[in-house]
């Protein structure tokens, strides 16, 4: 995190120069700046994704991505690690260079090892996806081999859930999707 007292805009970001492996993030004006993660973190991200894959593939209810733009504003500017939205949710969102200009209905972000990541994805990327909307957000520890599920209840996002290896993840969000959380990790 690049901590200044200036508000960073994703104009801002548009003039950094071009630096491999370096993502960068904006939430609330705050500049976030990662390099690229784990491998495991990698692998969890794939697997994450081919769950949700497989089942958007056979039901034609949505799309599951890996690593898109999120702009939700200027100064709200994300990349989450796997999004999955309906088909109406890309209709309304999808811009004509290919980022997500709203809530995407679920956002999975997978942990990294640093204590300034672990505050950006269960602080400041929690609430600023509940702000805008998100219909469930997962954060997924392949350390500890467990995932955290918040669903949209009352106008926020709430935890609803504390499940680990053998336990079963359902969401009404997804009808019919069932995956054991086992199956999202790398062994």
């Amino acid at each position: 995190m690049l901590k200044t007292g200036v508000r960073w805009t994703t104009q801002d970001v548009e003039l950094f120069a071009e630096n491999e492996g370096t993502r960068y993030e904006i939430v609330d004006g705050e500049l976030f700046m990662s390099r690229t993660p784990h491998f495991k973190h990698q692998q969890t991200c794939g697997r994450i994704f081919g769950q949700l894959n497989i089942w958007s593939e056979s039901t034609s209810l949505g799309e599951a991505v890996i690593n898109p733009g999120v702009l939700f504003s200027e100064s709200d500017n994300v990349i989450p690690d796997v999004v999955w939205a309906t088909k109406e949710t890309l209709a309304l969102t999808l811009d004509e260079a290919g980022h997500l200009t709203g809530a995407p209905d679920l956002v999975v972000e997978v942990l990294s090892a640093s204590n300034e990541d672990l505050r950006r994805d269960k602080e400041a990327k929690l609430k600023l996806y509940s702000s805008r909307g998100v219909k469930e957000y997962w954060i997924a520890d392949w350390r500890s081999r467990k995932l955290e599920v918040y669903r949209r209840e009352q106008s926020q996002l709430n935890l609803v859930a504390t499940l680990f290896s053998s336990d079963n993840l359902i969401s009404g969000l997804l009808p019919g999707f069932s995956c054991i959380v086992d199956q999202l990790f790398p062994v």
